[in-house]
């Protein structure tokens, strides 16, 4: 769906994205994080056609961003970090101007917009100006924008940014709508623990290098080879220990806040011969379940706060 090769984009000395390899596929929500000034926003303009590339290209459903720009255009749906100046509209004028832009016929633009505002829950705002509407209304204003021409593929640059929560988890679930109907969308954003819930595959660049594109539990592999379990136990948590130590798999059995915490072999793929072991000792298990690191821990573990 969406595939660049050797990507890269220079601003007189600055290199601000540096041979970008990345292959997104037909249905992916992907999730693309960095340190300020790491290329991301940079990154997202080239692929909306907005910036020509200094080297390199990008392809979105085969189509060149360089040399078919305006075939590319159609199928997308860019939104950028900030709403844009059309405070002076309604709501309705303001979707209406840009299915006019996109040259939809005038019968189907009414059906359309009544769609889009009932899918971002804007219709009891159609009447507003858009100057009066919240901060987390306008974001939800600019993902119905770029819905206007029905694209392929959502380009979005910190769409949930300066929210409150509430405001957050409704564009959250938008997304997650706008998954279900098949857009692949490209998200760039600095609430990494949004994009853990939202994204099956996520990318990190600093620098303008990128630094890992893949699946998240992947990336989660990688930062953290080790398995480690965190059990509860009714009672004889000391006793569990002692036994756990012994076990071949376990490098390491620590006892903190009453949980064990049980640090596996690298390699280990079966981890319920823990819970087997215990049960058939007579230990009764609480809870029961593998740590992982949050996406937080590995966008840490991984950068170094270097900008371009």
């Amino acid at each position: 769906m969406i595939e660049t090769k050797g990507l890269t984009k220079v601003f007189k000395n600055v290199v601000a994205v540096n041979h970008l390899d990345l292959k997104i596929e037909e249905g992916d929500t992907f999730g693309f994080i960095g340190p300020n000034g790491a290329g991301k926003t940079t990154t997202l303009r080239m692929l909306a056609t907005l910036l020509r590339p200094t080297f390199g290209d990008a392809t979105i459903r085969g189509l060149s961003i360089t040399f078919q720009a305006e075939f590319v255009r159609p199928i997308i749906g860019f939104m950028p970090d900030f709403f844009g100046v059309y405070g002076d509209m309604r709501v309705d004028e303001y979707l209406e101007f840009f299915a006019a832009c996109y040259r939809i016929r005038e019968s189907k633009r009414r059906r359309l917009i009544a769609d889009i505002l009932e899918l971002t829950d804007l219709t009891v705002k159609q009447d507003s100006m858009v100057e009066s509407l919240s901060r987390g209304m306008k974001q939800r204003l600019a993902l119905a924008r770029v819905l206007i021409n029905d694209p392929k593929v959502l380009l979005l640059d910190e769409p949930a940014s300066g929210l409150d929560p509430r405001a957050r988890i409704e564009i959250r679930e938008l997304l997650r709508e706008l998954t279900r109907m098949g857009k692949t969308i490209f998200i760039s954003s600095h609430i990494l623990s949004e994009l853990e819930q939202l994204c099956n595959r996520i990318g990190i660049i600093e620098k303008g290098l990128l630094l890992y594109s893949g699946k998240m539990q992947d990336l989660m592999q990688k930062v953290q080879p080790k398995r480690t379990l965190e059990i509860e136990l009714r009672d004889g948590a000391d006793k569990a220990q002692e036994l756990l130590q012994n076990h071949p798999q376990v490098l390491s059995v620590t006892l903190e806040d009453k949980r064990l915490q049980v640090e596996l072999a690298e390699g280990t793929d079966d981890v319920g011969f823990v819970a087997r072991d215990l049960a058939l000792k007579g230990f009764s298990l609480v809870s029961y379940r593998e740590k992982l690191p949050d996406l937080e821990t590995v966008f840490m573990a991984l950068t170094k706060g270097i900008v371009a």
